[in-house]
């Protein structure tokens, strides 16, 4: 399966090049510069492989929570290089990614996904590894204050990401002896939208350029009430 993502949710800017199982990345830590260093990033790495859009299997961008305009850029870039080369398109859950990158890099099978959501809240989400080595939400994403954000039933847990970093006193005093790690400087990665993105077209799921939409929590929230 060939797929390209991109992730441009928060401080990193990122691309990645799923050809078959073999998985490169581009990454950089310039917040202002998405918008420019994503198509650079894309366009290097289908260079590099030698291969054209037309040759990929789908895109996938990270969908969000995250920077509302980050999230924005992801998108846009995405719908156009999609409907341009008649490509379905996998939008992959952000918080999920960042389950799978701490998975990947520290092999926790249980992990509570936070980002900074600003105004006292956090984006939030309770991933288990499944198959595949896959995490799987264990409840729903949502954004809350740290003090009401829902707490898996049972079981030990990792902290990771940014939300840790900001909320982590009110998070660690919640959770007591179950915590056993918090990582609150990892980043949400395309590489690991990618492996999610395989999944997810392997079973069907996924959409057309126009169809392409971010996830904004806090609105769907908002739109419910």
């Amino acid at each position: 399966m060939n797929i390209l993502a991109v992730d441009t949710s928060g401080e990193a800017c990122s691309a990645a090049l799923l050809i078959g199982t073999e998985l490169r990345q581009r990454l950089a830590r310039e917040p202002r510069r998405h918008g420019e260093l994503v198509l650079t990033m894309m366009d290097g790495l289908l260079a590099e492989a030698g291969i054209g859009l037309t040759r990929l299997d789908a895109l996938a961008f990270g969908r969000g929570p995250g920077s509302f305009t980050g999230v924005r850029i992801a998108t846009s870039v995405v719908q156009g290089a999609a409907y341009g080369a008649e490509l379905p398109v996998v939008p992959v859950s952000t918080l999920a990614a960042l389950a799978q990158g701490y998975f990947r890099s520290n092999g926790s099978s249980r992990v509570l996904a936070a980002f900074d959501a600003r105004m006292g809240e956090l984006y939030w989400g309770s991933y288990l590894l499944g198959d595949g080595d896959l995490m799987r939400a264990a409840g729903a994403e949502e954004v809350a204050s740290p003090e009401a954000v829902a707490l898996p039933a049972g079981g030990s847990w990792s902290g990771v990401g940014g939300g840790w970093a900001t909320y982590g006193e009110v998070l660690r005093g919640r959770l007591g002896s179950r915590l056993l790690a918090v990582t609150p400087d990892t980043l949400c990665e395309s590489r690991d939208v990618a492996v999610l993105a395989a999944a997810e077209l392997a079973q069907g799921h996924w959409v057309t350029a126009e169809q392409a939409r971010p996830l904004y929590l806090r609105e769907r929230v908002t739109s419910s009430g």
